[in-house]
């Protein structure tokens, strides 16, 4: 078997966190030109200019559809990071079907928990179907059924799952996000300048590999799927290209606009709430940063964190926000220093900002990265985690962990700052 070379990507809210998004955006409302022409003639047009296109797009088209052939009747595995959001959802159920088309069975799979409250009903209310396997059950897998492994939106590297998985050949690769290290796929489309991996699933439809059907209930809802991805990723297409104004104009003529508004009106939970109040509280302010910890949460209501950071970046004379916790998993014992980045600033790249702030550890994998407009950051705690019980140990830890993460933001905020004062 081939060898891959995976280097670590930063453990995103990649986003593994979507932003919250307006409910009463209409997204139906994108029209274009092209959008006025039958379904059929619009997606043979598209069809037929990709294989006369000299782009590098309608080369990958003719390559994925080759992958796919070379792949009929097979059984594939579809890792999507461990705290999926609408984005890598619904990219993974769209590759699905278009696997179907060649006999390709899939199953998508993540190693985390869906505790954003419209991942919940994004999954609830379009039986989206994927799984939850830990490293417990995966054990009771026969995994020498797959032969192939893919992965949709991320890169391998937000997978608790993939030292598990080493056996099984990377196929497919698709995903928005900056490349980390060597990847060796037999097809890779990688693309950063695309602010959505449902954006490229789209296009992909509309290339032909996959003709959406109104009357078929499935297609619907996956159509929505995409077109809530589109907008999460995207902050309600206020941050869109063209890519993705086109891309929602198409899914515009599929998707279910009451099924969308359903997920959208999903409300906060109180525990979300409980942290958003803890971050308002305990924020600090300098140079137009909001910095917040809100403490210790359970690993389920691990989305609380960015949904905090989303709210605070709202804040007048505010453009960037970052929120930490430090999540406990009761089940195995583990604790974890989480944290996302959100900013209005287009000059502040979170990757580059949050890997400066953080650095990697000796294995090479960054503690955090991001994408254009957020970011997040992913630090386990180590010989310290567990042990709670003790109230005076829990909040001395919480101190330690709390003055170290603001220490290195404010170096880089603003680096005469001494979080640390002397007696």
């Amino acid at each position: 078997m081939k060898s891959r070379s995976l280097q670590p990507l930063d453990p995103l809210t990649l986003a593994a966190e979507p932003r919250p998004t307006e409910a009463n955006a209409d997204t139906a409302s994108v029209e274009s030109p092209a959008m006025k022409r039958p379904v059929t003639a619009l997606s043979e047009a598209v069809n037929e200019q990709t294989k006369r296109s000299p782009n590098p797009f309608g080369q990958k088209v003719e390559a994925l559809r080759q992958t796919l052939e070379r792949h009929r009747n097979e059984h594939q595995l579809i890792i999507v990071q461990d705290f999926p959001d609408p984005d890598g959802l619904s990219s993974a159920w769209t590759y699905k079907l278009i696997a179907q088309q060649y006999d390709i069975r899939c199953e998508i799979v993540y190693g985390g928990t869906l505790s954003h409250q419209e991942n919940i009903a994004l999954v609830k209310l379009t039986n989206l179907p994927a799984e939850r396997w830990t490293p417990q059950t995966i054990k009771s897998k026969n995994l020498s059924e797959y032969q192939g492994l893919v992965l949709v939106d991320n890169q391998g590297t937000t997978s608790q799952l993939m030292p598990f998985l080493q056996g099984i050949p990377t196929t497919v690769v698709i995903d928005h996000h900056k490349q980390q290290g060597n990847l060796e796929a037999e097809f890779a489309d990688i693309r950063p300048s695309i602010r959505a991996t449902a954006t490229i699933l789209t296009q992909y439809l509309q290339a032909g590999l996959l003709n959406l059907d109104s009357s078929v209930s499935e297609h619907i809802k996956c159509a929505t799927s995409l077109m809530h991805g589109l907008r999460s990723d995207t902050n309600a297409l206020r941050q869109a290209q063209e890519d993705e104004f086109l891309a929602a104009a198409y899914l515009s003529r599929f998707y279910d606009a009451q099924l969308l508004e359903a997920i959208l009106q999903t409300n906060r939970s109180k525990r979300v709430m409980d942290a958003i109040e803890r971050s308002l509280k305990n924020r600090t302010v300098q140079n137009n940063f909001s910095i917040a910890g809100v403490g210790y949460l359970r690993y389920d209501n691990r989305d609380a964190i960015p949904q905090a950071a989303d709210f605070l970046v709202t804040e007048e004379n505010v453009h960037t926000a970052v929120v930490y916790g430090i999540v406990h998993n009761e089940d195995e014992e583990i604790e974890l220093v989480i944290g996302s980045l959100r900013t209005t600033k287009l000059t502040l790249d979170p990757d580059e900002f949050l890997k400066e702030a953080f650095g990697q550890d000796k294995q090479g994998r960054f503690f955090g990265g991001g994408r254009m407009m957020a970011g997040g950051f992913e630090i386990p705690i180590g010989f310290l985690g567990g042990s709670n019980e003790n109230s005076d140990y829990a909040k001395l830890k919480w101190e330690v962990f709390d003055t170290q993460i603001k220490q290195k933001l404010l170096k880089l905020i603003n680096p005469t700052h001494d979080p640390i004062e002397s007696e």
